[in-house]
């Protein structure tokens, strides 16, 4: 795979290549048994208790980070945007803020507060990154995990198997509530919110049912349909399909401008 295709293949997936160079904060299991018996039982409709949650960090100012933060400003959330590159972040609070007048969007650091919702758009060894960096400073928050765990030349998954990338991310923050949602759709998508005239179908993966519902509010409220894919184990199944979506950008042709949709 040449230089450039995996340079193409970067842009499009949209994630942030965070690195931690910036000065550090101060320091800061899984599933409850309620929740480990949802392993079990088949996807059902998001059900949530009666809680208003209208504050999200993005951490990523990257293509994908774009995408969400559109979203999550189309439904009229207050969004703050962090990322290593602190003028990177403004831009992107500037633009998604005159796109979105009825939302409240701003530039943030790591060292101010964390949103309710806290949406990790980066990639997933640099999720993990984060997730040891923030710590306790993520108990009880939504943590949403969007990433494909692509090898090096984005020929196959490096995580697989008995596993999957938001599984190791929710053992690194076992007091955070981890939703897999986003990793299967594109960035250009997101922005526009619909492909071929459909709204964009969000499938989302998680134990905690209403951290579920949460992110579904979010996807909802921007315009988008969201999908309950299962408990967290089901992210094993989602990266595996956000990994075929990118593979049949290249024997389709369709340049990242495709999109999944579930028809019942």
């Amino acid at each position: 795979m040449s230089a450039l295709t995996l340079a193409l293949l970067a842009a499009a997936a949209g994630t942030a290549a965070w690195a931690l160079t910036r000065k550090r904060a101060a320091p800061l299991a899984l599933a409850s048994p309620t929740d480990q018996a949802s392993l079990t039982t088949a996807p059902t409709s998001f059900q949530k208790e009666t809680i208003m949650t209208t504050t999200i960090t993005i951490i990523g100012a990257g293509n994908m980070g774009k995408g969400i933060a559109y979203v999550a400003a189309r439904g009229g959330n207050s969004v703050s945007i962090v990322d290593r590159n602190a003028d990177d972040a403004r831009t992107l609070a500037a633009e998604v803020q005159a796109a979105n007048p009825g939302a409240a969007v701003q530039a943030a650091t790591l060292d101010g507060p964390l949103g309710d919702v806290v949406v990790f758009a980066t990639w997933y060894t640099a999720a993990q990154d984060l997730a040891r960096e923030l710590g306790e400073r993520l108990n009880g928050r939504v943590v949403v995990d969007i990433s494909n765990p692509l090898t090096a030349d984005f020929t196959a998954l490096a995580v697989a198997g008995d596993t999957s990338a938001a599984e190791d991310l929710a053992r690194l923050i076992p007091n955070a509530r981890v939703v897999k949602a986003f990793n299967t759709t594109f960035a250009g998508t997101l922005v526009a919110g619909q492909v071929a005239g459909q709204p964009l179908d969000v499938l989302i993966a998680g134990n905690d049912a209403n951290a579920k519902a949460t992110v579904a509010d979010l996807v909802t409220a921007g315009g988008l349909r969201g999908i309950d894919a299962g408990p967290l184990q089901r992210a094993r199944q989602l990266e595996g399909l956000g990994f075929l979506g990118i593979q049949l950008q290249f024997t389709q042709n369709t340049n990242f401008g495709s999109a999944w949709k579930f028809l019942a």
